[in-house]
């Protein structure tokens, strides 16, 4: 079978775990080589020698989104490696979450530093790049960039903002023959929810993610690079993020409700967890 990006480069952010190196590690089987950033050295090096195993052809690059020099000097090396870009993915982030009364406007700033400049600081360095190749940008936001969520306001609100931010690139991009897909994921498989406020990864934390609920990262890469292949706008990632897409898109009161009995409980557990 045809390999769709064989030859092709792609430069993937927050790619030392969960979905990032999910995505690298499709990428590569589909033929790419793959520039992997992210901060934590150690665990990039581990997913750069797991594609390496299996024939792919990979580059770790330290990189901090929060610093628009840490991004741009990734880029470049990514440039001086495969000499040109075709896929990029701003995929980077974390969750502040807690009873908004609990958090204050630093919580916000730490949030849209990372989940929204961060994202800013990677399309700026790759999109000269992208334009020279007519290439593929990837947001990830999440379907609680669609939805609202108690307990979640920060994360929320930079996530609606990566939204936004996709919904205008679509068209100033599009006279550039560069294409934009807005990812979208539900509860997939990833660190995220061990992550504490400041972005410190927890590893004694437990998932508090339903396990049948939880896609596997594998699963989602497959259906995030076949949806930037297609050049496809959104894609809403695992079968209960898309129903819950469809019913708070066409029936907004009703979904609303729904939420409010479901998640009840959930700014105490959520409070429960952090202070764990």
């Amino acid at each position: 079978m045809a390999r769709r990006f064989e030859g092709k480069s792609v430069f993937i952010t927050g790619a030392s775990s969960g979905i990032g190196a999910a995505m690298a590690k499709q990428f590569a089987g589909e033929g790419a080589r793959v520039a992997l950033a992210a901060r934590r050295t150690d665990a990039l090096t581990e997913v750069v020698a797991s594609i390496s195993a299996d024939g792919g052809t990979a580059i770790a690059l330290t990189c901090d989104v929060n610093d628009k020099e840490s991004v741009r000097s990734a880029v470049d090396a990514a440039i001086a490696t495969f000499g040109g870009l075709d896929v990029a993915i701003a995929n980077a982030g974390f969750g502040v979450s807690g009873a908004f009364e609990n958090l204050t406007v630093d919580d916000f700033r730490r949030q849209f530093d990372t989940n929204v400049f961060g994202v800013l600081h990677t399309v700026y360095a790759c999109l000269p790049h992208l334009e020279k190749s007519k290439g593929r940008l990837a947001l990830v936001s999440s379907v609680m960039g669609r939805v609202g969520m108690p307990a979640s306001a920060p994360y929320c609100a930079s996530k609606f903002a990566v939204c936004g931010i996709a919904e205008c690139l679509y068209f100033d991009l599009a006279a550039k023959g560069i294409s934009v897909t807005c990812i979208n994921p539900g509860l997939v498989e990833s660190n995220i929810r061990r992550t504490d406020n400041a972005g410190v990864f927890k590893e004694h934390r437990k998932d508090p993610a339903p396990s049948f609920l939880v896609m596997p990262a594998d699963k989602a890469a497959r259906a995030i690079v076949s949806a930037i292949y297609r050049r496809k706008f959104e894609a809403v990632i695992t079968g209960h993020g898309k129903v819950i897409a469809v019913i708070a898109r066409h029936f907004p009161r009703t979904f609303r409700v729904i939420l409010k009995f479901a998640t009840r409980n959930r700014i105490e557990e959520v409070e429960k967890r952090k202070r764990g």
